[in-house]
């Protein structure tokens, strides 16, 4: 087995860094690698194919490859690996053809360097304006199933486009500074959630901190500030307490080479997440120092651990322990931060073995042959195959945007863990509920849970779950379709489940009400309706009539030709559907509403499906997946055709209190006009006693003007007696 320097990594990227001609990049490489045929031939056709090409920073592109499959390399990358990180841009770059290196290089570079270049990564220059929040999550979607789906087949290539994105980041200073934030970013959020879960902790803090520099600088620039400020004081601290913990352990029995001593500051980008998490400036983070302590099997883990806690205070709080619960990337370490003197400093405890793991996850399989169990547990990669698989099986209309999604909830960096009641370990993100577990047990624990227990006590499904609790779900014979869920649940198997299952019962909902509300349209029972879309050959479309009002009618002028001719007596307009519009609720029928309200049983919101009952001339709206809507399609009440106004203007009530002076209502009218609100109405109730005027007036606000600035800028200023959303249904006070 082979121990790692902490200061391997570190000390390797600056020589990468520093390596910018041909001649250096090549010693770089030579030096991890016996100069063989395969890489010799490998890095001779890297230079000659890319020999006209050049990198933004003038330097030639052959620079970029060679230093890529070094850093492969470094990781303990297999031959096929390094010369596919070689040759990944060639393929895509030039005229060299896939085929031409599975000849002269075998199947398995082929393969991978097929893999590689399906990825298609987006390039600099075609990344869409990092203020374009819609189009920059589709192309990060896109990337992001292009890199899984390949690496289903293998994960090498993942490893290799991990080092390709390293390398990148290193050099990102040649870009102009709307390309560096648009490229950090999609590093951010994509390429270090998946070093993560690959459990290759090296790559995933660099790509992190080098990220965190572009995305967020000043952020970057206070902790940057803050740490080489007190750079000479921290680094006394962390000699004290590692000189201490040597110290100890060698008086306890340990001998100098059965244990090793890594000490550091924290990342940058994880002091800025505790920062966020805690709410916290960078002064009040107590942990900015670890030291991590390396010994060589799992009991000199618990011994060492002893002899920590019985020198120092610990934090009981702050104490993990991954080896007996690891994580799911098997991550295996024990966490504790104990005080010592003035400051708290976290202290790691875990072997060589686990050591290995953690710093290179999957590529701890090449790089080291060690005694250790690794279980990398790449089931999440599994999980996101079978995801896109079912949806092509069932035609179902994921976007790419639905994966990118998915994937990166299965991509949590915070875990925890949880029991079964028969004792089965199950690995959750940090905030998951009692119903993520449901999920995690069985999509159909999920959907048909009535109640749970965590530890013997009843909880809501949506109770919080802490480490180490013991969690028991009760499930009944129905299916619950909780999709205002949706949002309160964790884990993209919850996520993906409730959706999947609450786009199937919209579907099947939409057909059903369609259907009602053509029987309401024509007044014919609904036998009749399904003969007629039978005939038409629209039974399989006839849903979208409930969503679609301009399929509606055309639905309605294909089947007039079934009415009898009799019924044409009263009115050639009688199924003529109109478009009837009240204040939040667009209406579309033959028949005359006077108005619509909503029912208070299910409270929708803007956007969500709704539905609406004919009550003579008045229309109900519920939420379509309201239980007394359910009943009262049961019960045959009349549906009507009703969707949401497409720009509701944003509507509030205020009343205020004015001194009872000249100019006091002009001023105040002044002020609303600097802020950008229109004024719709006025109504002014005197108070002759308090000389003072209170009115209620009803303004309006664009969309881009944020209501809550508007109250707190009205409240400086004047006596707001309230302030209230006429938008909502309901008229709810913000």
């Amino acid at each position: 087995m082979k121990q790692i320097n902490s200061a391997n990594i570190e000390d390797f990227l600056d020589k990468v860094s520093n390596s910018r001609d041909l001649n250096s990049a090549r010693k770089l490489f030579f030096s991890l690698n016996e100069p063989t045929k395969k890489l010799e031939e490998g890095i001779s056709l890297c230079i000659k194919q890319h020999s006209t090409q050049f990198r933004k920073s003038g330097e030639p592109y052959a620079i970029h490859p060679i230093l890529v499959a070094s850093i492969v390399s470094f990781m303990g990358g297999d031959d096929d690996m390094i010369v596919a990180a070689l040759l990944h841009d060639v393929v895509e770059d030039t005229n060299y053809t896939l085929e031409a290196v599975r000849q002269n290089f075998g199947d398995g570079v082929s393969k991978l360097v097929e893999g590689l270049t399906k990825i298609v990564s987006i390039r600099e220059d075609k990344l869409v304006p990092s203020s374009d929040k819609n189009a920059k999550l589709r192309t990060s979607a896109l990337t992001f199933r292009r890199m899984l789906l390949i690496s289903i087949e293998d994960v090498r290539v993942l490893v290799v486009k991990l080092c390709d994105r390293l390398h990148n980041m290193l050099t990102l200073e040649a870009l102009r500074e709307d390309k560096q934030k648009r490229i950090a970013e999609e590093t951010l959020f994509v390429y270090a959630p998946i070093a993560h879960r690959l459990g290759i902790s090296t790559i995933k803090n660099y790509l992190e901190d080098l990220s965190f520099k572009y995305v967020m600088p000043k952020e970057y620039e206070t902790i940057d500030s803050y740490i080489n400020e007190h750079k000479q004081q921290l680094q006394i601290n962390l000699n004290k307490f590692s000189t201490k913990i040597t110290e100890l352990l060698l008086t306890s029995g340990f001998d100098e080479d059965s244990f090793d001593i890594q000490k550091r500051v924290k990342h940058y980008y994880s002091i800025y997440m505790k920062m966020q998490r805690k709410g916290i400036s960078i002064q009040e983070v107590l942990d900015l120092l670890a030291v991590r302590v390396i010994v060589k099997n799992v009991k000199d883990c618990y011994l060492a651990l002893g002899i920590i806690h019985t020198n120092f205070n610990p934090l009981i709080s702050r104490f993990k322990d991954y080896i007996s619960l690891p994580k799911q990337n098997g991550y295996q370490t024990i966490h504790t931060t104990v005080f010592n003197d003035s400051m708290i400093i976290e202290a790691q405890i875990r072997t060589f073995d686990m050591h290995n793991t953690a710093e290179y996850g999957v590529a701890a399989h090449w790089k080291y042959k060690f005694s250790g169990s690794l279980n990398p547990r790449l089931d999440w990669l599994s999980d996101i195959s079978e995801k896109e698989l079912n949806s092509q099986e069932t035609d179902d209309e994921d976007s790419p945007e639905d994966l990118y999604e998915y994937a990166k909830d299965s991509l949590y960096a915070e875990d925890i863990a949880v029991y079964s009641p028969k004792g089965g370990i199950f690995t959750l993100p940090r905030g998951s509920t009692a119903l993520d577990y449901a999920y995690e047990i069985h999509s159909q624990v999920g959907l048909k849970a009535v109640d749970a227990y965590i530890n013997k006590v009843k909880v809501p499904l949506l109770a919080e779950l802490k480490n180490g609790d013991i969690i028991h779900i009760i499930t009944g014979n129905e299916a619950h379709y909780r999709c205002s869920w949706l949002n309160s649940v964790k884990t993209g198997k919850a996520k993906a489940a409730i959706k999947s299952f609450c786009n199937q019962k919209l579907k099947e909902l939409n057909t059903e009400i369609a259907i009602k509300i053509l029987s309401g349209i024509f007044q014919i029972k609904e036998d009749s309706i399904l003969n007629w879309l039978d005939r038409e050959n629209l039974r399989k479309k006839v849903g979208k009539a409930a969503i679609n009002s301009e399929f509606l009618k055309d639905i309605v002028n294909a089947l007039k030709k079934y009415i009898p001719k009799t019924f044409f007596l009263n009115s050639s307009d009688k199924y003529l559907v109109q478009k009837q519009k009240f204040d939040n609720i667009v209406v579309y029928s033959n028949h005359q509403v006077s108005g619509a309200e909503f029912d208070y049983c299910c409270n929708p919101k803007r956007g969500d499906d709704i539905m609406g009952f004919r009550n003579n001339v008045n229309v109900t709206v519920h939420h379509k997946f309201c239980e007394r809507a359910a009943n009262l399609m049961k019960d045959g009440e009349e549906i009507i055709f009703v969707k949401w106004t497409r720009n509701a203007p944003h509507r509030y009530k205020i009343i205020l209190n004015l001194e009872n002076k000249r100019g006091s209502l002009a001023t105040f009218l002044t002020f609303l006009a600097k802020l950008n609100v229109d004024l719709v109405a006025i109504n002014l109730n005197e108070n002759n006693e308090n000389k003072s005027d209170y009115f209620d007036i009803v303004v309006e606000l664009g969309e881009n003007i944020d209501a809550m600035d508007v109250k707190a800028r009205l409240k400086d200023k004047f006596k707001i007696i309230e302030f209230a959303s006429l938008n909502d249904a309901y008229n709810m006070t913000e």
